[in-house]
């Protein structure tokens, strides 16, 4: 099936594409009012769960620690990371930031957080939680629809449907799973073991796992992590400028936001 998974690649990107340009063309009036592509910022911050983290506003001692056997090797990945995002991320998107409006930023994310429904909803069903699938399923019917393929977001009007950023770490720490130990990634960042291993089997939940372009997959992924950068500059610097160890207040942070989503 090379041929068939090869157009359904070429067709996703351009839907992606045709988005854009639409959504470039109406950035300017959307940008000006209130619409379906951006309801609320409680739900685009809901949306970017990836590094939510950093917008806690003190950072509290879990009340389980993680285990830090790596913690040579994770500070020397998060001065990796530290210096990739001040002389690299960060300037790339303060320029992405000049080209594209902040109503089509939000339109791509949408679109990025559409297409990992299945993610959600499978992890719903795995942790019992029958109605929060039902609502994932019904916003990637209606976001895919009236939403113009996800790059609206309709659902967010209705309080019934609201978005469960559900993942495997999650679910697996439902069941019990503890972190085992803390790791920092290269480029993708703070992670633990189980999330780690939660990360390798939401890859299969993704569409993007089953494009044929390793390379292509990458990129996308990339994209989706320099748009939903470009939309929270600052929420790092915040956090590393009021703490006496950045590393130990970003650890500590994913830390007790991993908790608390479990717990969720």
């Amino acid at each position: 099936m090379p041929g068939g998974s090869t157009d359904f690649v070429r067709r996703m990107l351009a839907v992606l594409l045709a988005g854009c340009l639409l959504l470039a063309v109406c950035g300017a009036a959307a940008a000006g009012e209130p619409d379906s592509l951006n309801q609320t910022a409680t739900a685009g911050e809901e949306e970017e769960e990836d590094l939510d983290y950093l917008e806690e506003d003190e950072v509290k001692e879990p009340a389980v620690q993680v285990a830090d056997p790596l913690a040579f090797w994770n500070r020397a990945m998060f001065y990796f990371n530290d210096k990739l995002y001040f002389w690299a991320l960060k300037p790339f998107c303060q320029g992405y930031n000049y080209v594209l409006p902040e109503a089509v930023r939000i339109g791509i994310r949408n679109f990025f957080v559409n297409t990992a429904a299945p993610v959600r909803l499978t992890n719903c069903l795995l942790q019992g939680r029958i109605f929060a699938a039902e609502a994932e399923w019904s916003r990637f019917l209606l976001n895919s629809t009236v939403g113009m393929l996800g790059f609206g977001n309709p659902a967010d009007q209705y309080p019934d449907l609201p978005l469960h950023p559900e993942d495997l770490g999650q679910s697996l720490g439902t069941y019990g799973l503890g972190h085992g130990l803390y790791i920092v990634w290269p480029v993708y960042g703070p992670s633990s073991l189980r999330d780690s291993l939660g990360d390798v089997g939401d890859g299969f939940l993704h569409p993007r796992g089953y494009l044929d372009s390793l390379m292509l997959s990458a990129g996308l992924w990339t994209f989706e992590k320099v748009n939903d950068t470009s939309l929270r500059i600052g929420d790092y610097e915040t956090l590393k400028e009021a703490a006496l160890d950045p590393y130990q207040a970003v650890r500590d942070a994913y830390v007790q936001f991993r908790m608390k989503r479990v717990a969720e």
